[in-house]
């Protein structure tokens, strides 16, 4: 059996502002300033669990020439255009339909390809896990993380309080909105709940089957995407749907989902929050990527690898980012507003 690796590729960033923008979104930056974009780096952390050969990415058909460009050695059938954003239901559907015409036994992860993990062995341990696991079994595996501190920004999973499955593995319950704070205290201090990573492990033929049962239109329309023309015509039509909305959920309900908790140093990076909290600091807090130099600084966040120079004075809890002659100076409380800045 076959481990095979979808990376959904399709999202536009428009968080990251100024340094991600819809022509060239954040999953193919280098956020880090490490020297390898966030979808190689995503394909070095799954290095030994499946070749180049059998990864897939999904991703919008206006970054196919990136993905080709950063991922030189992936087979070019492998890289899936969506002619239209139709969420991560259609995204998982399509690249699983096709693996399935490959490899009807194959054993598959998905993963986003703007995350960010710090510990890559560790990730790989829990990634090899939960695959022996899919492997023997029918069961959905989804990665939940651990949580550090009361996240608003994140979905939740509520493990089931009695159950056991295998080894680290354990049932799901529910999945959980993104709560508000009092609910986010209240999930930390319960000790049940984890993180939705958004990653999943699943035979290819468990969920294929999933979603003829749980969304037999969204079956209909893949089994009926034969060709390229065919693509261009019904993907724009697919229902547009999360894969936790259109399987998850569900599933969970009957008890077919699981997950197995890890703490590997994960971020979703969503926003420059995160961003900070992942670069080193200096003894003032603040985290830069680029020529920076700051003087009576504090707990900024800077990132402009391409200027020449930039030098900052005074500035206390501060995003400042240039990417391509445009520039955000915008207080990190503001944050939630740059979606906002970036279309006036």
């Amino acid at each position: 059996m076959n481990n095979q690796v979808v990376i959904m590729a399709g999202g536009i960033g428009s968080r990251f502002w100024p340094l991600s923008t819809p022509e060239f979104p954040k999953q193919f930056i280098d956020i880090l300033g490490c020297g390898r974009t966030l979808i190689q780096l995503t394909v070095d952390r799954f290095k030994g669990v499946c070749p180049m050969s059998i990864f897939w990415v999904v991703t919008n058909a206006a970054y196919v020439d990136i993905v080709r460009q950063q991922l030189p050695d992936m087979p070019p059938s492998h890289i899936l255009a969506e002619p239209a954003a139709r969420n991560t239901a259609p995204c998982i559907a399509w690249a699983c339909w096709r693996i399935r015409q490959e490899d009807p036994n194959a054993n598959v992860v998905v993963t986003p390809a703007d995350a960010v993990v710090m510990n890559p062995e560790e990730f790989r341990r829990v990634i090899n896990n939960a695959l022996a696991f899919t492997a023997q079994s029918n069961a959905i595996v989804t990665i939940g993380i651990k949580p550090s501190r009361p996240e608003t920004g994140y979905g939740y999973i509520k493990c089931h309080p009695t159950k056991k499955a295998e080894g680290e593995i354990l049932p799901v319950e529910a999945f959980k909105e993104k709560p508000n704070l009092e609910t986010a205290e209240q999930y930390l201090a319960d000790g049940g709940y984890l993180w939705n990573a958004g990653i999943f492990v699943w035979n290819v033929a468990t969920i294929t089957n999933a979603i003829e049962t749980y969304k037999p239109n969204l079956a209909n329309d893949m089994n009926n995407m034969k060709s390229d023309a065919d693509v261009q015509t019904i993907f724009p039509n697919c229902e547009k749907i999360s894969i936790d909305y259109a399987v998850m959920e569900p599933a969970a309900a009957e008890g077919k989902v699981f997950t197995h908790p890890a703490d590997f140093g994960w971020s979703d990076l969503g926003n420059w929050a995160s961003l900070h909290d992942k670069l080193s600091h200096d003894n003032n807090g603040n985290g830069v990527v680029g020529n920076i130099h700051l003087y009576e600084c504090n707990n900024c966040v800077v990132h402009a690898e391409d200027a020449k120079k930039v030098v900052l004075q005074g500035l206390d809890s501060y995003i400042v980012s240039e990417k391509g002659g445009q520039i955000l100076v915008c207080r990190r409380s503001e944050e939630q507003r740059i979606k906002e800045f970036s279309q006036n």
